[in-house]
């Protein structure tokens, strides 16, 4: 069943005395949402891989926002020692957390790349590095009532989850496991949310994509084992010149502000960019993509992912 797209008005509502975590918050969608956080009067902790980077960040939002409660923690998400690590000075400060976006990613490298643990580097970071976060600092989200939205891609409209290759060891495609590890982000954010009600966990979890938004992700990602740089910087660049299929950050982040802040939005749903192939346009209430529609894959990848990150969430 397709569902008529309903155009939202993005206003964020009053965040003060709200804890937020967004990660991958050092640049593109992340360090906008940040700051509009931090604007409605969140406290902001940035989750980002460069803590150089994380602290010119939090310097730029306090400069546009001043008086903004942001700081800056480590976390790498192709580690799971390092999300263990920051799990673990969150639960030792033990403050619940309201509001966490699961946002940080990597796409398309050229050639395979992998994670800390040995897994496949966007399904590794992308899927399973938020999988283990959210698992491990879930007493800190109960106890917040959190909201936990999970941005994901219109990729995952193609992805597949290849279950007798998850970690592309067989075969290697950029494209391919990129929206392999977006679908898996939309799984997941269903999925949690699926698990949170039925077990009166307190917590809601819904999911969001930015349609085709000019970040680092395509100069990044694209670039890692190649000699010469990728083509997709300059192609993405020239294509929001002329404002065709590309629009900027501050459009591109409004469906996760949405997602992760309005009062209209709700649990187990997703939200993108209403315009022609969700490219570009306002923030809508999306039609969940039918790859992810399905509870038994949904519930499959959970046991798989508690397996890969030995964690599991615990809500007793």
């Amino acid at each position: 069943m397709t569902r008529e797209p309903v155009v939202i008005d993005v206003t964020v509502p009053d965040l003060t005395g709200r804890l937020a975590v967004v990660t991958g918050a050092s640049d593109g969608i992340g360090l906008a949402l940040a700051g509009k956080l931090a604007r409605a009067g969140a406290e902001v902790v940035l989750a980002v891989r460069n803590p150089d980077k994380g602290a010119a960040s939090a310097e730029k939002i306090r400069a546009e926002v001043p008086g903004a409660a942001v700081s800056v923690r480590v976390l790498d998400l192709a580690s799971l020692a390092s999300v263990a690590a920051f799990a673990a000075q969150l639960n030792e400060v033990g403050r619940p957390v309201d509001i966490l976006v699961n946002n940080a990613g990597v796409m398309a490298p050229a050639t395979r790349h992998t994670t800390a643990d040995g897994y496949e580097l966007q399904l590794g970071t992308n899927h399973l590095g938020h999988f283990a976060l959210t698992g491990r600092i879930l007493p800190l989200l109960r106890a917040g009532r959190a909201r936990i939205t999970t941005i994901t891609s219109s990729a995952a409209r193609s992805g597949r989850i290849n279950w007798d290759d998850l970690q592309s060891e067989r075969k290697y495609s950029p494209v391919g496991a990129y929206g392999q590890s977006k679908l898996a982000n939309l799984l997941f954010a269903l999925e949690l949310d699926r698990r949170g009600e039925a077990g009166e966990w307190g917590i809601t979890s819904n999911a969001a994509h930015p349609g085709t938004t000019v970040t680092n992700l395509y100069a990044s990602g694209p670039n890692l084992g190649r000699s010469r740089p990728s083509p997709y910087e300059a192609i993405m660049t020239r294509l929001a010149r002329l404002g065709v299929l590309v629009h900027g950050v501050e459009q591109g982040v409004l469906p996760a502000v949405y997602a992760a802040t309005g009062h209209g939005a709700r649990r187990g749903r997703f939200y993108g960019p209403d315009g022609f192939g969700q490219f570009t346009g306002r923030p809508t209430e999306l039609s969940v993509y039918k790859a992810a529609r399905s509870e038994e894959a949904a519930a499959r990848l959970w046991d798989v992912s508690e397996r890969l990150t030995r964690v599991t969430f615990d809500a007793t």
